[in-house]
């Protein structure tokens, strides 16, 4: 596997949906257990269910934790972007256009939510798309914006909590 080219995702994936329902096109789970709970945020240690990621958490030292550790706001940030990244370069894919030298960059804050005072994330995001006029890139990333899952879900919403109880 190895020696393979990565393929990239078939220009399908592009086609409007019509179906009434929500469709899952693919579904993990990722579960933190363990770690310090006292200071009310992320510790201990994240698994998917694959067992392909295993992540220790752990508080940023700015935040007066330990740091030496991967934090939830580096998780999202890493999603986020490899999300965008992927919808960017599948459109680049459609128009024939080679996007081997694109990056994103999402940088993202917790903070204090002055509308409730609680907690809120403030989420930038940074697209190099080099040696393209600046309208075609500006074009590319409105329409990645409208594709990427992360960016809908950060403008609509779309979390769905349930307590379960053993």
């Amino acid at each position: 596997m190895d020696n393979e080219k990565l393929q990239p995702p078939p220009l399908s994936l592009l086609d409007r949906y019509r179906g009434r329902d929500f469709e899952p096109l693919y579904t993990t789970t990722v579960t933190v257990s363990g770690g310090e709970t006292g200071h009310g945020r992320a510790s201990g240690v994240a698994r998917s269910d694959d067992g392909n990621l295993v992540v220790d958490l752990r508080l940023p030292e700015e935040l007066g934790g330990p740091g030496n550790g991967t934090n939830p706001e580096q998780l999202f940030a890493a999603g986020f972007a490899a999300c965008f990244h992927g919808a960017l370069n599948l459109l680049c894919k459609r128009v024939n256009m080679e996007s081997n030298d694109t990056s994103v960059e999402v940088q993202v804050s917790f903070g204090r939510d002055p509308m409730d005072g609680g907690y809120a994330l403030l989420i930038d995001v940074r697209v190099r798309v080099p040696g393209v006029e600046r309208h075609v890139a500006e074009e590319l990333v409105r329409n990645a914006e409208r594709l990427c899952p992360y960016a809908k879900m950060a403008r609509q919403g779309t979390v769905n909590v349930v307590a379960v109880v053993d």
